[in-house]
């Protein structure tokens, strides 16, 4: 029944070190990009784009998946002996990988919890029928709330887990919600592929 059978605190540190390599590539240098001239352009010429939104760090404290009646707290999961990513103890509450981002913050926020547990429906149990466009709302320890629309449900094979599209950089707040699905190998007692919605921050409240 574990959600995620990789190591996202090695995998993310190999991601950024890829990511600056391709970065010196393609840019031929390692700085900030340079400030952009000082001119008298017309008022009339283009705004330069937005950046995206994204919030400060704040610990999240619960998650709300209405399409799906989800309505959890959430407990912190760390790194297990093996460099795995830990998962809830049982079927409630689903949890937050403290090695990732806070959600809203920018970057890859993780959420994981089961699909079920001792024969009962787990916190994720319909994750697979979330669909793009419906939002999840997640409370943080600041008081604020920050609401991510669905883009994606993807269900992968363990073997194939989607790493780079899960745990690396972003340059928006993203959220993954990770759980077990597809069909249950008994033999080696758990799910052979994983549920994951990819979500992006819309509202920050």
């Amino acid at each position: 029944m574990t959600p995620a059978v990789v190591s996202p605190g090695r995998v993310r540190l190999r991601l950024a070190a890829l990511g600056a390599l391709l970065a010196l590539g393609v840019t031929g240098c390692a700085g900030a990009p340079a400030a952009p001239a000082v001119s008298a352009a017309p008022s009339s010429a283009a705004p330069a784009p937005e950046l995206p939104v994204v919030l400060p760090a704040s610990a999240p404290v619960r998650v709300q998946i209405p399409a799906i009646g989800v309505d959890s707290e959430l407990m912190d999961l760390g790194l297990q002996a093996d460099g795995t990513m830990e998962v809830p103890a049982g079927g409630f509450p689903a949890g937050w990988f403290t090695g990732a981002p806070t959600p809203g913050e920018r970057g890859p926020a993780v959420l994981a919890g089961h699909v079920d547990w001792g024969g009962a429906p787990g916190v994720f149990a319909d994750l697979r029928d979330v669909a793009p466009g419906d939002e999840i709302s997640v409370l943080r320890a600041d008081g604020s709330t920050a609401v991510f629309a669905v883009r994606e449900v993807g269900q992968y094979d363990k073997d194939a887990f989607p790493t780079a599209a899960v745990y690396g950089d972003l340059d928006h707040a993203g959220l993954r919600v990770i759980t077990c699905g597809g069909d249950f190998d008994q033999l080696a007692g758990s799910y052979r592929d994983n549920t994951v919605v990819f979500a992006e921050l819309i509202t920050p409240a």
